[in-house]
């Protein structure tokens, strides 16, 4: 089921681009990076965003990913005492195999506040857990808006469903010798959203943005922060740098609990 449920959400998002004459707008963002030689490594990050706003609607879809791959040391034990020894092997592995898909829809109330239904999907090979699931309902209102700055405030009930990644534990199986994997079920819990965007256009051609999300619940409380700075080339391409801090308060022994991610990426404008 993860594996389908992204391309048809973005086989669903597709022909909003071919509608981005109908009051749709959309953006593109791809990067790339590959090194060959005494290191060896490949990273891509993307996303598609596509929003929409007129006298009664505020909507926005997006969809995102990353994948990076890398050379990886690990070390094990061979051999019985007293001959036992370190040995260790390199691998290409996966190090990052991110996806995220959101959606949100706002009704105007009047000019400035809206009610605000979201919806927020992740599936991270290398997080805390193998899924997040957010649905939620909300107040949303525009505290600020002109020609060179726009800030909005977003804050509601939801309920997130996800599911821990799976532990090897301290104990060691009798059998096998081998530490005993502990699995775990998939779990359910209400939670607040609140999200806060802001974004600065210092002149026609450079902007900086900003969006913070807080998905808080009694398990555990999910922070991200996007901050970008974006630099128009020309109406359809721009370069955008970004940095994003992903954190969970709650996670299993041995995982941390705050990513950082680091990009420099080409953005497509598909309507402006």
């Amino acid at each position: 089921m993860k594996k389908i449920l992204l391309p048809m959400t973005l086989v669903a998002l597709l022909p909003l681009a071919a509608q981005a004459d109908d009051g749709w707008s959309g953006t593109g963002e791809v990067g790339f990076a590959a090194a060959r030689g005494n290191a060896k490594s490949e990273n891509l990050n993307a996303k598609l965003q596509f929003k929409k706003e007129d006298d009664q609607w505020k909507d926005n879809f997006y969809l995102t990913a990353l994948r990076s791959k890398g050379e990886v040391t690990s070390s094990h034990v061979e051999g019985t005492p007293p001959n036992e020894q370190i040995v260790s092997t390199k691998s290409y592995d996966l190090t990052a195999n991110r996806y995220e898909a959101g959606a949100s829809m706002g009704y105007k109330l009047d000019e400035r506040s809206y009610i605000v239904g979201a919806l927020r999907y992740e599936n991270d090979d290398f997080s805390p857990f193998d899924y997040q699931a957010v649905v939620s309902i909300g107040y949303g209102y525009t505290l600020l808006k002109n020609q060179t700055d726009e800030l909005s405030f977003e804050a509601g009930p939801g309920y997130k469903r996800f599911k821990p990644v799976d532990q090897l534990g301290p104990d060691a199986d009798p059998t096998t010798g081998l530490p005993v994997r502990h699995r775990f079920s998939s779990e359910g819990e209400a939670v607040g959203r609140g999200l806060v965007a802001y974004k600065h256009a210092f002149n026609d051609s450079v902007a900086f943005v900003d969006t913070l999300l807080v998905e808080a619940g009694s398990d555990n409380t999910f922070v991200q922060n996007d901050a970008g700075l974006q630099v128009d080339m020309s109406k359809k391409l721009a370069l955008k740098v970004g940095y994003q801090v992903r954190h969970n308060t709650d996670v299993a022994p041995g995982i941390k609990k705050t990513d950082q991610l680091m990009t420099t990426n080409l953005v497509y404008n598909f309507a402006q």
